[in-house]
């Protein structure tokens, strides 16, 4: 997490030199609103800091990164920096028409959920309270009430889910949260300790690899793109979001696609980890 107004700066810093090839006194004026004495001061600084990242090129009046650089506040997902340069990033500098780059960005339709239903989930997180709950599930769309206590809320990369401990199945349930419905009413603390939750405290990985189905070609092409090693992507996850993120990565589990180019990936240690998959 990036904190200090320095460590913003460096972020940029590198930011710009690791995805843009060079950084400039000019990019720290415009985004801190720096003179060039106080943006020349502030590389400088992190050369100091970081003195085998950068190095100066006189004839492109630039910072270039070295052969060796590593950046210290940056992550080589290229996300990072397509989200800043497309103005996704709010927590830190914006790119703006100076610097913008021509972009779309799909917006999937917003999830109905409301404010009533959030307050009473943030206290009760908050307060360890009881919570009884309106829920509508696709498989139960009775909308049966039940008892839970809200413990964190999950990104699963296509909607939000509350992870809470259900007293009706006696078990940890992830609930999407706009299939709540009316808004929820305390039930009191919760008394006696709660049950670990295995699945989320278990570290997991799936091995993912290309459907042998595919001709060589196409197998190295999706080698590649997901930088796969000796053949294989390896994604260590929570046993609780296992399952979210075979569906995110559009893998079938249950059967395979007939057109292995609509498949594409197959996980290939099933049997190892389907006891944490849903059925």
């Amino acid at each position: 997490m990036i904190k200090s107004t320095l460590e913003r700066r460096f972020w940029l810093i590198e930011l710009l030199a690791n995805w843009e090839g060079r950084i400039t006194c000019g990019h720290l004026q415009h985004y801190f609103r720096l003179g060039r004495q106080q943006a020349s001061k502030v590389i400088n600084q992190y050369q100091d800091a970081y003195p085998e990242q950068l190095i100066y090129c006189a004839s492109a009046k630039s910072y270039l990164p070295t052969p060796q650089f590593n950046p210290e506040f940056i992550s080589f997902d290229v996300a990072e920096y397509l989200n800043w340069v497309s103005g996704q990033s709010t927590h830190l500098p914006q790119a703006d028409d100076k610097y913008q780059l021509a972009h779309a960005i799909l917006v999937p339709p917003a999830r109905n959920v409301s404010p009533h239903i959030m307050r009473p989930l943030v206290h009760s997180m908050r307060q360890s309270e009881r919570l009884e709950v309106d829920y509508g599930a696709v498989t139960h769309p009775d909308r049966s009430g039940r008892i839970i206590v809200p413990i964190r809320f999950v990104n699963t990369g296509r909607r939000w889910h509350l992870r809470a401990w259900c007293e009706k199945a006696q078990a940890y349930r992830d609930f999407v949260l706009s299939r709540l419905h009316g808004t929820p009413t305390t039930e009191g603390k919760y008394l006696s300790v709660l049950p670990a939750d295995t699945a989320w405290e278990t570290e997991i990985t799936l091995r993912i690899k290309p459907d042998p189905r595919l001709s060589e070609a196409q197998q190295a092409a999706l080698i590649h793109d997901y930088g796969m090693h000796n053949g294989e992507l390896q994604l260590p996850t929570r046993a609780a979001l296992a399952h979210y993120l075979l569906q995110e990565m559009q893998i079938n589990i249950k059967m395979l696609d007939g057109n292995p180019a609509a498949q594409q990936l197959i996980l290939v240690n099933q049997d190892e980890i389907k006891s944490w998959l849903f059925t």
